[in-house]
């Protein structure tokens, strides 16, 4: 191949100042900035990594690419790493694979159609992007939500938690050689998508939780629905501790590996069961209270080692917190509306459509026109299975936000793969990734 058709190519597959470079073609800057994994720094910050390798070596180094299409990646993102040997020396994301534009489409849309966005973002937790959405504009526009609406928007994010990390222990079964908790994962995330179904019509992507409230009531028999599935869910939860907590292989494959400091966690901005793990006890569920959490009780599981075997742990720990809050949510759930019954953003009831010209206009215009928030802004976060996701909303006065942007856990914390894989082997990568428990749709947003 000459020299000439290998710049070609090369000028062809690069990602520009994403692409990860030879070692000896870096600036000891960007090699700073990869080992520390930042995406982006604000101008004059530095970190300082004492012990990182800066010299460039005589022997060879190798850069692979994983991905973007690869099986252990959990979605459409590269890797690339540098080894030597078999020893990682750097790793770096490359992202935008999937970019769907979402915040700037919420822009075009108005607030009342936001959901049907947003909730495509993360699509293994919908519920919480629909949450996170909902609560700012709510915020903004001063908008009263009723006691049972709360309740049910806790019921089904507690469910939908269940059913992340159900897929999560799946695919990071796979991942690590335990074929067989695929298929045991899938199979029971299925009795939540049924109920997810039932309440909502659809299993997801729901535009479901809307500014206001929800879409509709739980149907009839829903509390003995969440009774079986809290049954189901805790008896499994057992069968996998004997399956997985125990076996040699597996915990020798996340046992002391990917370890992650607090200090280096917390200045990268990592949230959820990765903050966690180093021991930091941060769950926005009890710092900074939204709905009715501050109503119910639950414990904010947390670990010693950081490493990929602490984040396993607590994943698992969190569904049976997750089933304990379920439990108080379905004995503690009052009567009353599920959505405001301010007419400046709800529409009359359908009845009331067939007997009232005043009713159909009113319906007409509020899906026409939609509702109109004051200017202002707000950023209210949640904590989704992967950390704290936030969106912001700027109001002009209009029925369409000014600007939207979400603050999404998965884009955080793939900053924490690189000081993760740092001094492991490929295998340990794979390890990482799996525990970072990334959704591509919420990194490209």
């Amino acid at each position: 191949m000459t020299a000439d058709l290998v710049e070609l190519l090369k000028a062809k597959t690069s990602e520009g100042a994403q692409e990860m470079l030879a070692r000896n073609e870096e600036t000891v800057r960007q090699l700073r900035h990869e080992a520390g994994g930042v995406l982006r720094l604000p101008e004059g910050v530095t970190l300082d990594y004492g012990d990182v390798d800066y010299e460039r070596p005589d022997d060879e180094t190798m850069i692979l690419n994983l991905g973007p299409s690869h099986p252990s990646t959990h979605g459409v993102l590269r890797v690339m790493v540098e080894i030597r040997g078999e020893q990682v020396l750097r790793t770096k994301p490359v992202i935008g694979y999937l970019h769907t534009g979402m915040e700037k489409t919420g822009e075009e849309l108005m607030y009342h159609q936001g959901s049907t966005n947003v909730t495509r973002m993360d699509y293994l937790s919908p519920f919480f992007n629909e949450l996170a959405y909902s609560l700012s504009v709510e915020k903004v526009a001063g908008m009263d939500l009723p006691e049972r609406a709360g309740w049910i928007r806790m019921l089904m994010c507690e469910l939908n938690r269940i059913a992340s990390h159900l897929l999560w222990l799946a695919t990071n079964g796979a991942d690590l050689g335990a074929i067989n908790m695929l298929v045991y994962g899938w199979r029971d995330r299925e009795v939540l998508l049924s109920f997810f179904e039932k309440v909502t019509g659809l299993r997801m992507n729901h535009n479901y939780i809307r500014p206001g409230g929800v879409a509709a009531d739980l149907p009839d028999g829903w509390r003995d629905d969440v009774n079986a599935i809290c049954d189901v869910v805790l008896r499994r939860m057992d069968e996998y501790d004997n399956l997985l907590t125990g076996q040699p292989v597996l915990q020798n494959r996340m046992d002391g590996v990917g370890p992650l400091d607090a200090a280096t966690a917390v200045g990268l901005g990592l949230t959820g069961p990765l903050l966690r793990s180093t021991g930091v006890t941060y769950d926005v569920r009890r710092d900074f209270p939204y709905l009715l959490y501050d109503q119910v009780d639950f414990d904010v599981i947390v670990g010693t080692g950081g490493d990929c075997w602490d984040r396993f742990a607590i994943r698992v720990n969190e569904i049976r917190e997750s089933v304990r809050i379920v439990r108080q949510v379905a004995k503690m759930m009052p009567k009353g509306d599920y959505r405001t019954q301010d007419k400046k953003f709800t529409p009359p009831p359908r009845n009331r459509i067939d007997e009232s010209m005043e009713a159909l206009i009113h319906h007409f215009k509020l899906f026409t026109e939609g509702f109109r928030v004051p200017p202002g802004d707000a950023y209210v976060p949640v904590e989704s299975p992967r950390g704290e996701l936030g969106c912001y909303i700027v109001s002009d006065g209009t029925s369409r936000p000014y600007r939207v942007h979400v603050r999404a856990p998965s884009f955080a914390n793939l900053q924490g793969l690189a000081p993760m894989a740092r001094g492991g082997f490929i295998p340990d990568v794979i390890a990482c990734i799996s525990s970072i428990d990334p959704v591509l749709g919420d990194v490209d947003r």
